[in-house]
């Protein structure tokens, strides 16, 4: 199938396999749209090593942006001492310059104050946010795994198989009470309005765009 991306040059693209971002250099429309990961799933025959290939991949991103939040975490917390100490000497100039010339400066810095502490402010939270989005993309595709994999009827999962032989199942086992907690949580989003990181199949996000 012919694709629409530009040729000879490096791109960030979505593999139609596993659907993670992947880098990619295409020479011809018809190059096919898969990352070199993905490239031996393709098959039918193939297509328990590549569901359980792809559990392994969404939980591994999904364990690196945990690290990369708590991360985020860190780096904004230090900057919040920094600015703290920031501030605490600015204060003393100002103290020092009100002393000098009567206070006629003390404006001046207190606005050199006003722009640190909104500056170091915005970089939180732009750090923040980026970090709920990597932790979205990563549950979003935890999401459809677990969509096609768990429990069933009669001690099966839902492909078929029975439960203690879904490998697939048995791999998102642990996630799956932080999978729901985030769920559940998403979908309170989308219902008030605001930003969610549900993928577009989830039951809610359709049931939202019928009304």
């Amino acid at each position: 199938m012919a694709h629409a991306h530009p040729l000879h040059a490096d791109l960030e693209v979505s593999c139609l396999c596993c659907l993670a971002v992947q880098p990619f250099h295409f020479t011809s429309t018809s190059d096919q749209v898969v990352c070199t990961l993905c490239l031996h799933h393709i098959g039918a025959e193939k297509s328990e090593r590549r569901d359980l290939e792809h559990v392994r991949l969404w939980a591994a991103r999904w364990g690196a942006s945990e690290t990369a939040h708590e991360e985020y975490i860190a780096e904004t917390d230090a900057l919040l001492v920094a600015r703290d100490q920031d501030l605490t000497i600015l204060r003393d100039q100002v103290a020092e310059l009100g002393a000098l010339v009567a206070g006629r400066f003390s404006a001046g810095i207190e606005g050199v104050r006003g722009l640190l502490q909104n500056d170091l402010v915005r970089r939180a939270e732009r750090n923040t946010e980026l970090a709920r989005r990597q932790i979205d993309w990563a549950m979003a595709g935890l999401w459809r795994i677990a969509a096609l994999h768990h429990d069933g009827p009669a001690a099966k999962c839902s492909c078929g198989r029975t439960a203690g032989t879904c490998a697939e199942s048995a791999a998102i086992d642990s996630l799956r009470q932080g999978l729901g907690d985030w769920e559940k949580k998403n979908v309170l989003l989308l219902q008030e309005g605001r930003r969610h990181g549900l993928p577009a199949e989830h039951p809610a996000v359709l049931a939202q765009r019928i009304r």
